[in-house]
């Protein structure tokens, strides 16, 4: 019976994320509205943010807890603590390959849309410039504040390419949005809502997370980088599959290159800076997420840029990666390490 309970609250968690996450989106972008700030604003930032907050809770709570077991120097401190931050960085660099060799893969496998280098291409090379950067400043293990300092460099010149890119080719609001009391009653009750639940629904997730890894006798990196990891990367499924429905696969193409470069200079620099710096980076990272996630990226994005356009073996090919990728991981991934050691 715990042991359901256990599996129940994971799945609430994931719940409150997705509808709070929902609920978050849709209000921040009415107050948005109404106070004027232009379409190509409110796309380039809170669209582009709005999906990866899951991911940046989950694994900020993560680091929260980690950086508290670290200051307790209760028991092995350094091991739990290092335990709980694989949570978080799993769950990150999960994201990315989930996003990319399951989520767009499928769009692409059903629907391979066409792509105009103007604007796919900085996006493209955001995201790539991003995976070498993690691969370089974290060779030694760790994460530092400095490195985190550049990553987030990175996060401002992205959001400044997607505020540029969307004033060339958004219009202004054809109307107003309503504003009256039961309007404004509804949007803010849906921020504040929405925020509990993508919380409360974090909390959940990081919590049983663990206790289903104790369960399972494996790390909490590789909870992070599958079963959490997945869940927080609902809404870019969820945007994904009503891409294919409204025949808009670029849509959802969009949508997870933005999620990806957000879950790399953004969400890892938070996690460390929380961390109190030197964030530790598994060799499990090191070895096969990291690669794993430069590998899934290069196949999406390479030959797309030289062809303008994505191809139905790009998702197939990305699909059989994931399923390897999962395979590897649930088969506790030490004798895959130790070919590098």
């Amino acid at each position: 019976m715990e042991s359901v309970i256990m599996y129940a609250l994971f799945a609430v968690g994931i719940l409150f994320i997705v509808k709070g996450g929902d609920w978050f989106v849709d209000g921040a972008a009415w107050v948005a509205e109404v106070t004027g700030i232009p379409k190509f604003i409110v796309g380039a930032t809170i669209v582009s943010v709005a999906t990866t907050l899951p991911e940046i809770f989950v694994s900020s709570i993560a680091a929260v807890e980690g950086h508290g077991i670290l200051m307790s120097g209760v028991g092995d401190f350094i091991f739990q603590a290092e335990e709980k931050v694989g949570l978080a960085i799993g769950n990150g660099i999960g994201s990315v390959i989930c996003n990319t060799a399951m989520i767009m893969a499928l769009s692409l496998v059903f629907m391979p849309p066409e792509i105009e280098r103007r604007k796919f291409s900085p996006k493209a090379l955001h995201l790539g410039l991003a995976l070498v950067v993690l691969m370089i400043v974290t060779r030694t293990g760790s994460l530092s504040t400095r490195a985190s300092i550049v990553l987030l460099v990175i996060f401002v010149s992205f959001i400044i390419e997607n505020v540029k890119s969307s004033r060339r080719d958004s219009l202004d609001y054809d109307e107003p949005p309503q504003v009256d009391k039961k309007a404004i009653t509804r949007n803010v009750l849906e921020i504040i809502v929405g925020a509990a639940g993508i919380v409360i629904g974090s909390r959940l997730l990081v919590d049983y997370g663990s206790d289903i890894a104790r369960s399972w006798g494996v790390s909490e990196s590789i909870i992070g980088v599958t079963m959490v990891a997945i869940g927080t990367s609902l809404p870019e499924l969820v945007t994904a599959v009503s891409a294919i429905i409204k025949k808009e696969p670029s849509m959802s193409v969009g949508n997870v290159i933005g999620a990806n470069v957000i879950d790399i200079v953004l969400i890892l620099p938070i996690c460390s800076l929380i961390y109190g710096g030197n964030l530790p980076i598994s060799q499990q990272n090191i070895y096969l997420d990291f690669p794993v996630s430069i590998i899934v990226s290069a196949i999406a994005f390479i030959p797309t840029i030289i062809a303008k356009k994505f191809c139905r073996w790009q998702g197939i090919v990305l699909l059989l990666i994931y399923a390897v990728y999962l395979i590897i991981v649930s088969s506790q991934p030490d004798w895959y390490i130790s070919l590098f050691n």
